[in-house]
């Protein structure tokens, strides 16, 4: 194989030759003219480029976008929404979110808290309230909310503060201590227990005291019982009954599905 510099004397010469043959067609035969061509001036070949070598061949892309359009959607992104989604006053559950926005422009207060992209969700169900703490911090503005439509934020220093939950306190009622059905006495012939006596009531059945029916609960198990009613006991290893009523749980449902096919059938 030649290289480039030494290929460049014999394609000059050929390009004489090349001349010099259509001039003198006439007197010269064509053949001979190819026979030594090819015998005495050898064909240039040009040098290959190696496969090795093609991936780092080099690719010129364009320079810029065509009319832009590659990058309208990142200078014209979608609106992200943000802003109060809750005003003042209005009723909000758990969860529910009050404000988005980008950096902690307003702060979380009472019942309220703060997610990974600064928004402001309520913790508690309540009634929203945007107000300043000065005492807390003089230029936050914070976000809170509070169980009573009245209620106004932010609290007064080393008052109590209200129970989460949306419970309301209540006094204290004094404790009733409990009393049983049975009454237990000690006697010569040793312990009797005995039933409380019942409470004669004006209307309605006869009361025991604390406001408990005369009939027992024990009484209302007993009924079936009494009345020769028994069921059959679990064995879990009787894999047959449980088989059954398998298949008869399928085959109900079948039905009920082929009458409501009739059904929808007959409407049309």
């Amino acid at each position: 194989m030649f290289k480039p510099r030494v290929l460049a004397p014999f394609r000059a010469l050929e390009r004489s030759l090349t001349s010099i043959r259509s001039t003198h067609s006439l007197a010269q035969p064509q053949s001979v003219l190819r026979t030594l061509s090819a015998s005495t001036f050898p064909k240039p070949q040009t040098p290959s480029i190696s496969r090795s070598l093609l991936p780092f061949s080099q690719v010129r892309h364009a320079s810029h976008a065509s009319q832009g359009t590659a990058n309208r959607h990142s200078r014209d992104p979608a609106g992200k929404r943000l802003g109060a989604k809750r005003s003042g006053g209005e009723y909000v559950v758990p969860g529910c979110i009050i404000f988005r926005q980008r950096g902690s422009l307003w702060f979380p207060g009472e019942n309220c808290g703060m997610g990974r992209d600064h928004t402001i969700y309520a913790t508690q169900a309540g009634y929203v309230r945007y107000y300043l703490d000065p005492e807390k911090h003089s230029k936050r503005r914070f976000i809170g909310v509070v169980f009573d439509k009245e209620e106004q934020l932010p609290h007064p220093r080393n008052a109590p503060n209200r129970r989460k939950l949306n419970r309301v306190t209540v006094p204290m009622q004094e404790r009733v201590e409990p009393q049983s059905d049975l009454t237990a006495s000690v006697d010569a012939d040793g312990v009797r227990v005995e039933d409380v006596k019942a409470v004669e009531a004006v209307f309605g059945p006869q009361l025991r005291p604390g406001y408990m029916y005369r009939e027992a609960n024990w009484e209302i198990g007993r009924s079936a019982e009494r009345a020769g009613i028994t069921s059959m006991g679990y064995d879990r290893r009787d894999r047959w009954t449980a088989w059954r009523k398998r298949q008869q749980r399928a085959e109900r449902a079948a039905q009920m599905k082929s009458l409501k096919g009739k059904k929808k059938a007959g409407k049309k």
